[in-house]
């Protein structure tokens, strides 16, 4: 029977949605608070517990329970259920709806609520699946609203209307069943040895495509550009005091803007819109599933694999989205994606680097190599963490998530949050990088701060110059572009150039990631994780500038 009906919209209690993973909470909660989505298409995109102030309550959007996996993201919305005088609006899959409603029943159970069956546009609406829904409904003892994703005004006037006279969900089993479960068709994706190739290589496809769009783009503009800027440069000399090195010295703003613009911004923006794209579709969740048989030997899973993708955009963002991950791989998690996560920043820089050495072909093999010592690293750290290899597979039984079409306002918001940080913040930290350079090797404290990393560059077969670009790059990954300084550029082959990228993109994750695991994981583990990076770095550095170095010697 509904309970307390006579309640007044300015007495209702807040509304907190339950559910699993990509079940529809947060556009649920958009909707009947009439403000935008923050989630994504991908599993586990709600991370933390977001509030939307309602026209007649508040609606409090929690993480999707994964209920067989200990996710942090299942405790803190669990632990929202602890608040006294709230409804519960638990969202269900029609899709998987036994399921789902036996897992999560326990959960809300002797709450006051309603159910909301999600992707109902995917069920047969026939007499008989209404019939099995009613039936279901008077089991579990709170009224069932079907939800069409096609029809989203009408769905939430009918939630509206059943919260005004919510239920009680039974403390007890539910005998009555919908009888049946339904799975998108499969796809290339799911065969046994082609699906996860092919899965790996759509998920390396938008860093190879934005590369390769860069490369295109940057031999159009760049000519332009630095006839544009010839005049400057000029005229900057004659500047006084040190502006002249601030300005057009060999880390000058001038010298080393261009390849921020030229090379750097269409790798950011390209990366921004295709990884809208996977997420949007998603696709970025099916990939995970195609591609967890590669990655499970190293002690990670494919949704943690999302993660490690996601990190190509910013590692800050993709390291909160980590408490989504299993309890046994978070930390290995973690560890992969501030050692081989090259967010686009990072990414534009190092191609910056090397259109300047006139090498842009390496980004490939540095790719490669950035993700196999993140692979190992991840491994070395699952062991510790002491990784049950059964609960890598759990997350498979969630089944395949549905593809569908992206919507351009999604993919648009994606690229424009990027944008807005380039624009922000890494533009300006990058500005900064350059002055300090400028200052510093116009001063000569360049040549004596490299000084105490000369017999640790000299093992690792690299110059003293890599010393500054790999400091600064501690700090934001845009400082390795200093590595593009002309005279630095000369002096490194081709196995230096890859080994002094590995060590200025890998040594340490920029100070924000840094901060951010601190405060995720705490200071002592955070402390253990950076140094095993730290060390780690510096052993696939070596292997690069050496084996390189035999590498070149044997080529004729």
């Amino acid at each position: 029977m509904p309970d307390d009906p006579h309640r007044t919209a300015t007495t209702r209690p807040a509304l907190i949605l339950i559910g699993a993973e990509s079940s529809g909470k947060s556009t649920l909660a958009a909707a009947l608070s009439g403000r935008p989505s923050r989630a994504e298409n991908v599993a586990g995109s709600t991370v933390a517990v977001e509030t939307y102030p309602g026209t007649d309550r508040t609606i409090i959007d929690t993480p999707g329970v994964v209920h067989r996996l200990d996710t942090a993201t299942s405790a803190l919305a669990l632990a929202v259920l602890d608040t006294d005088d709230t409804d519960v609006l638990l969202t269900l899959r029609a899709t998987h709806l036994d399921d789902e409603l036996t897992e999560l029943l326990p959960v809300v159970a002797g709450r006051r609520g309603v159910v909301a069956v999600t992707n109902w546009d995917r069920v047969q609406d026939t007499v008989a699946a209404r019939r099995a829904i009613a039936a279901v409904a008077a089991g579990t003892g709170v009224p069932f609203v079907a939800v069409d994703g096609r029809d989203p005004v009408a769905s939430a006037a009918a939630l509206r209307t059943a919260l005004a006279t919510p239920g009680r969900f039974t403390t007890g089993p539910v005998l009555a069943r919908a009888g049946w479960r339904i799975e998108p068709p499969p796809t290339v994706l799911e065969r046994r040895w082609l699906g996860p190739i092919v899965g790996l290589t759509i998920l390396l496809a938008p860093a190879i495509a934005s590369v390769w769009l860069a490369v295109t783009v940057a031999g159009l503009i760049e000519p332009g550009v630095e006839a544009l800027l010839a005049p400057l440069a000029t005229r900057a000399r004659t500047l006084p005091w040190l502006l002249p090195e601030v300005v057009a010295g060999d880390y000058g703003l001038i010298t080393m803007g261009p390849l921020l613009l030229v090379w750097a911004m269409p790798v950011v923006v390209v990366l921004a819109l295709l990884l809208g794209v996977l997420k949007a579709s998603g696709l970025l969740d099916r990939l995970t599933t195609a591609v967890h048989p590669l990655v499970r030997p190293f002690g990670l899973t494919g949704r943690d694999l999302v993660r490690v993708v996601a990190g190509h955009g910013c590692n800050v963002p993709a390291v909160i989205s980590t408490r989504s991950c299993s309890g046994c791989t978070r930390d290995a998690t973690i560890g992969a994606i501030a050692f081989g996560s090259a967010c686009s920043f990072q990414l534009a820089a190092t191609l910056g680097v090397l259109a300047a050495a006139g090498r842009p072909g390496l980004v490939v093999p540095y790719l490669a190599i950035l993700l196999g010592g993140a692979l190992v690293h991840a491994r070395f750290l699952a062991r510790q963490q002491g990784t049950d290899p059964v609960s890598l597979d759990l997350h498979l039984l969630r089944g395949r998530s549905f593809l569908s079409w992206p919507r351009w306002a999604e993919v648009r918001r994606e690229a424009r949050s990027t944008l807005r940080h380039v624009t922000v913040q890494a533009l300006p930290i990058f500005l900064a990088i350059t002055a300090i350079a400028s200052l510093l090797a116009a001063t000569g404290m360049l040549e004596r701060a490299a000084r105490p990393l000369e017999p640790l560059l000299a093992a690792l077969r690299l110059p003293t110059e890599v010393a500054l670009p790999v400091i600064l790059a501690s700090v934001r990954k845009d400082g390795l572009l200093l590595l593009a300084e002309p005279g630095t550029v000369a002096a490194l082959d081709g196995a230096q150039l890859l080994a002094a990228l590995v060590l200025a993109g890998a040594l340490v994750p920029c100070l924000v990631t840094a901060l951010t695991i601190a405060r995720e994981r705490g200071r002592r583990i955070a402390g253990r994780l950076l140094w095993r990076q730290a060390l780690g770095a510096l052993v696939l550095t070596g292997a690069v500038s050496w084996l390189g170095l035999g590498i070149l010697r044997s080529m004729p």
